[in-house]
């Protein structure tokens, strides 16, 4: 279970969580071009307002890669051309004005292990940051001024926001939500913040949805052992989303402080990269976050 902390004051309590779509601009080409463009991102308004917190995810649109990557792909490791998507990174801080602070991008392994972040710079960042790159589905941030990105083509985008400013950024495949990596997030991001699960919030983004994600009867098993019900929709299809709710309310988590975007990747490929529907060929949209104070 997740530890129990002192309850926020009052001026610490985050607005309820609200994700809504809208559109970010970002030079088209160069810092100096008075030529601007937009692209779609779903994110939450109100936290940024009032905590200085931006939570985004993101969609196909708004960059430069061609083909099964187009447009913006923000992977490196799919093989797309490596400029097109250093430009589509590009364009994404800048239509959320991350400017020169650090973009932290792990290396996605498909398992449970959290780093965390306590520095924008220094000693400390610097071995958070190798570790990352070691392999990691988690990412805790408590310090202002570093951008936390993962990537996803139908696996679940989380994040989870406390009060005080600090969140974390969470990939889960079906691996990880039955090895609680979220959780373990939520653990990490609880004691980071000496808060408790209940003030947090947790938005989860678009992933593939029970109806197109058939699985083999072993995966069925795995979650009805890790959830009991929860998420299981017969004996071929899961629901990771659900599965996700059901882990973060069963660990303390407010179910009125969980919001999710209910798009299934595989069926609008058009919005959104799917690894099935494109049969492993694809680009990968994000989830990212940063505090600007």
């Amino acid at each position: 279970m997740v530890e129990q902390f002192h309850t926020p004051s009052s001026k610490d309590v985050l607005p309820r969580p609200r994700l809504v779509r809208g559109r970010f601009a970002y030079s088209s080409t160069d810092d100096t071009s008075s030529n601007d463009s937009t692209m779609p991102l779903v994110t939450d308004d109100r936290l940024f307002d009032q905590c200085g917190i931006r939570v985004a995810f993101t969609e196909r649109e708004g960059g430069v890669s061609k083909g099964c990557y187009s447009s913006l792909d923000l992977a490196t490791h799919v093989n797309d051309d490596p400029g097109a998507v250093e430009e589509n990174r590009r364009r994404l801080c800048a239509a959320l004005d991350v400017g020169d602070d650090p973009l932290v991008v792990p290396r996605q392994v498909h398992g449970n292990h959290v780093v965390t972040f306590t520095s924008d710079r220094g000693i400390a960042f610097d071995e958070a940051l190798n570790e990352a790159h070691e392999g990691a589905d988690a990412l805790v941030v408590s310090a202002p001024h570093v951008a936390a990105m993962l990537c996803f083509a139908d696996c679940t985008p989380v994040i989870l926001v406390a009060p005080g400013g600090m969140f974390a950024v969470v990939h889960a495949g079906w691996r990880g939500v039955v090895a609680h990596v979220v959780v373990n997030a939520l653990n990490v991001l609880c004691r980071a913040a000496s808060c408790s699960a209940l003030s947090c919030n947790a938005y989860i983004g678009a992933h593939i949805r029970s109806e197109c994600f058939e699985v083999g009867s072993e995966v069925v098993d795995r979650f009805r052992a890790e959830f009991g019900d929860a998420g299981i929709r017969d004996a071929r299809h899961v629901e990771m989303g659900d599965a996700l709710r059901a882990d973060l309310m069963r660990h303390g988590v407010d179910n009125a402080r969980i919001v999710e975007l209910e798009s299934c990747t595989h069926c609008s490929n058009d919005r959104f990269f799917s690894y099935r529907a494109q049969h492993g060929v694809c680009g990968r949209h994000a989830a990212i976050a940063i505090r600007s104070n």
